[in-house]
């Protein structure tokens, strides 16, 4: 018998006389469509808590982040371009959330919507949810956002609403179920906590190393009448 044989008879032999297989099968199949909630810590209360501990954790992440009030984004966006010599040039994606920003009517960064080709300098992105445990961001895939924008641009701008900043891990995925329902989840959900790293070769930190250099979170306080749209579609 091959060592895989082996196991499999041993696994048999302990599981044997305790459920049915067909049991042991309903068992799996209602875990999986009841989701269960394990033990969770005890996280911020607060809206102003979640917001100020995501903030926290993702600048230890080195990441970059700006609190603004809604209608604030434009400012802020160009700000930081400006500040680290980045042309006011954006792409993203066709989310409804990122159209309803207010650019000026002069003097506006160019959009260019669609995913990215590699090209780009800058990309910008709508995020599904903020987790203050590890601040980390939550993006799904699709045409509003297109996941080749989370990777290829060396700088990563990403709009999350405060109210979406949840405590931990657990709760945004049964967000996204609740969002998506079971079977109809989006082809890609993305975690990113801080801009991308390795340190692979010799242990020396390289930042940017399988995609952005700069990640920059933009934490917004109210949600305006576009988030509120896009969240109900």
């Amino acid at each position: 018998m091959s060592s895989k044989a082996d196991i499999l008879a041993s696994i048999r032999k302990a599981t044997k006389g305790r459920k049915s297989a067909a049991q042991r099968r309903k068992d799996v199949e209602a875990r999986i469509s009841e989701h269960p909630a394990g033990v969770l810590p005890e996280g911020p209360r607060t809206l102003a808590q979640k917001t100020k501990k995501f903030a926290e954790k993702a600048k230890l992440a080195a990441a970059s982040v700006d609190i603004v009030s809604a209608g604030d984004e434009a400012q802020a966006i160009s700000k930081w371009l400006r500040d680290h010599n980045l042309p006011q040039t954006i792409c993203q994606g066709s989310d409804a959330r990122l159209k309803k920003i207010k650019w000026p009517r002069r003097g506006g960064p160019d959009i260019k919507t669609g995913p990215s080709d590699g090209s780009d300098l800058v990309g910008l992105s709508h995020g599904f949810a903020g987790i203050s445990e590890s601040g980390t961001l939550v993006l799904t895939s699709g045409a509003q956002n297109p996941t080749t924008i989370n990777f290829l641009p060396e700088n990563h701008i990403v709009v999350v609403d405060a109210k979406d900043i949840e405590n931990d891990h657990e709760t945004v995925w049964q967000r996204l179920r609740r969002r998506y329902k079971n079977g109809k989840m989006p082809r890609t959900v993305n975690m990113i906590t801080g801009p991308s790293r390795s340190g692979d070769i010799e242990q020396t930190l390289i930042m940017g190393a399988h995609g952005p250099v700069r990640l920059h979170i933009i934490v917004v306080k109210g949600a305006t009448n576009a988030a509120r749209k896009s969240r109900r579609a």
